[in-house]
């Protein structure tokens, strides 16, 4: 390993390195010092007034009555004797049909049982309620196969089935246990993975007074270029080609022509690339080895044109030295070929108020700008669902924590209690999608799109199966010059909430996304920046040919975490786009269990899997 892969490790998750221990210890040392939401007009004709009433309440509310599109059956169930009960199944919303919840209600117990369901194959089955008083056994119909799945039967009415019983299921440690043959899903509540960094910050913002500001003293003190990445300079001849004429290929970086005489040399980029060894030509993407439709590119920012980095906008800042020459690793994901996914983790985000906006625009009254205090009873296990591991060719991590995702500052800061950022996982609304912030969408039919939210969007709210709101954007487009230009608060610290110090000067390790168009073809580009500022995030963007482009979540390998999963001669191996992201892997007595793919984790994240061919 090279002393710059090394120092990548030294600096990794999980706590391990002398400088992560170091910060750990000053947050613990420090602690001692003491230091109206917009709704489109009106819902839809096919939404029950009831319901479309309950979404757009300011009332404090479960999660289900922020769901307006649901549709619920109900069935009578037979007990012992005269008794009887009762069982509902919701389906949360039907233009998805992926998530349930399915609820019984017994005379013999006092307190509703509540499941929470997944439908893996919601092309193929359309599940429904069955049974129930005339033969005392409640039933699934409508899956794949066409025989109904037995799911409850009343005590004293013969024999168990041999299908696992939903007792039997939520008994499990499984955080998807199968169901009829794994055609459904019951969904577990599991113990999601935290680092020790994150376990003390979580301590300090729940527990301690002042505990957000000794976070940020330290992330001044310690975090500032913690992860700058400064690699080496080569004359091309030194280096092999990229395959620049292929046709599949994403667009090229624009480049300065001096930097198109150099190649790259990074030092801890762990993504075996064909054609990189020794070395990588800047702005140029090159094919991920046994990973088809997936393509990782370098650049630095001083090897940008310079009419780039000396344009004219008076919202991007000048790049420092510093970030100039701080290494920048990027992956493309053929959008043809790949579906974007987005998960929940099981702690975070939260759906609690942010203490972040102003006291007048949040509401005493309610548990959250929503009203919604937890997402019980549905369940958030912070885990790629067990019907797509096999097709998860990656994973990374989300956006802000529900306390960094919101604005203290600006217009944003003043409407719709404070703007916190919405997110919706398989057609659940978990927050509500608001005007204004920079959003990923996935629709029912798999198409992804990046854009900024706006209240007119909400009319397609039902057709929407993912959705994650992170700030304002780095990049938008100008339908002039049918390009993308820099967003307008890109270097307004506390309008945009870009994080980082109240001096708005820190650098910091970044994560950003974008959405690339050329040709036939549309790319996802998921950017890491060693030390970057969003100027310098908006900058590389742009060189790119990005349309549009938002940040995900900074200052840690831990909140900039990318793994890619290769099948190789029969294995499956994983390869992390830096290498001290390694150390965030979970470690079991069975080995190395993936962050986000088989270890839960308290954080949300995004994942890709090949597309099918039905969709």
């Amino acid at each position: 390993m090279s002393e710059r892969a090394a120092r990548g490790v030294f600096v990794g998750c999980v706590g391990l390195a002398t400088r992560v221990r170091t910060a750990a210890a000053m947050l613990l040392a420090v602690s001692h010092i003491g230091l109206s939401s917009a709704n489109f007009n009106g819902p839809p004709q096919e939404i029950p007034a009831k319901q479309w009433a309950q979404y757009q309440a300011e009332s404090s509310k479960g999660i289900l009555e922020l769901q307006p599109f649901r549709s619920v059956s109900r069935v009578e169930l037979a007990g012992a004797g005269a008794a009887r009960g009762s069982a509902t199944l919701v389906d949360l919303n039907p233009s998805v049909e992926v998530w349930f919840l399915l609820s019984i209600e017994e005379p013999a117990k006092v307190q509703t049982r509540n499941f929470h369901l997944e439908n893996p194959r919601p092309l193929e089955q359309h599940p429904r309620l069955a049974g129930g008083a005339a033969d005392r056994v409640l039933r699934i119909e409508g899956l794949a196969g066409g025989e109904p799945c037995e799911l409850w039967r009343a005590e004293g009415a013969g024999a168990e089935s041999d299908a696992r019983t939903l007792e039997q299921a939520s008994r499990s440690d499984l955080p998807y246990a199968p169901l009829c043959g794994g055609r459904l899903y019951l969904r577990n509540p599991v113990v999601g993975h935290r680092t020790p960094l994150e376990r003390i910050t979580d301590y300090l913002r729940d527990h301690v007074f002042g505990g957000e500001k000794i976070i940020s003293f330290v992330k001044e003190e310690v975090y500032q270029d913690a992860f700058l990445e400064r690699g080496v300079e080569r004359p091309a001849a030194q280096c092999g080609s990229p395959d620049s004429k292929a046709s599949d290929l994403p667009s090229a970086a624009a480049v300065s022509a001096q930097s198109l005489g150099r190649c790259l040399v990074p030092g801890s980029f762990g993504l075996d690339a064909v054609g990189t060894a020794a070395g990588w030509a800047p702005g140029a993407w090159y094919r991920v080895r046994d990973l088809p439709g997936v393509f990782a590119s370098t650049v630095m920012p001083a090897n940008l044109p310079p009419a780039l980095l000396g344009g004219s906008e008076p919202h991007v800042n000048r790049l420092d030295a510093v970030e100039s020459q701080a290494f920048v690793y990027l992956v493309a994901f053929d959008l043809s070929e790949f579906e974007l996914h987005f998960a929940l983790g099981t702690e975070h985000p939260r759906l609690d108020w942010s203490s972040r906006p102003p006291e007048g625009v949040r509401d005493p009254r309610l548990p959250g700008p929503d009203g919604v205090a937890s997402a019980a009873p549905l369940v958030r296990n912070g885990v790629v669902a067990f019907s797509d591991i096999d097709r998860t060719v990656a994973t990374f991590a989300g956006g802000f924590r529900r306390e960094h995702g919101a604005f203290r500052y600006g217009p944003l800061a003043l409407v719709n209690h404070g703007s916190h950022y919405g997110f919706i996982e398989e057609g659940v609304i978990f927050s509500k999608l608001e005007p204004g912030l920079a959003t990923i969408v996935v629709r029912t039919d798999g198409h992804l799109a990046m854009k900024t939210w706006t209240q007119s969007d909400d009319a397609s709210l039902a057709s929407i199966r993912y959705a994650r709101q992170n700030g304002v954007p780095l990049i938008e487009g100008d339908p002039l010059r049918r390009t993308g230009i820099p967003g307008r608060l890109v270097n307004l610290w506390g309008q945009g909430n870009w994080s980082g110090s109240v001096d708005e000067a820190l650098r910091t390790v970044r994560a950003g996304a974008c959405v690339q168009e050329g040709g036939s073809h549309r790319f996802l580009l998921y950017g890491y920046f060693s030390a970057a500022t969003p100027s310098a995030m908006a900058r590389v963007f742009q060189a790119y040919g990005c349309r549009y482009a938002m940040q995900l979540d900074l200052n840690a390998l831990e909140h900039t975490y990318l793994a890619l999963y290769v099948h190789r001669s029969g294995e499956r191996l994983v390869e992390h786009l830096v290498q001290g992201m390694e150390q965030c892997d979970s470690r079991t007595p069975d080995g190395i269990a993936p962050r986000f793919l088989t270890a839960p984790d308290d954080r949300d994240f995004f994942y890709f899997t090949r597309r099918q061919v039905s969709r």
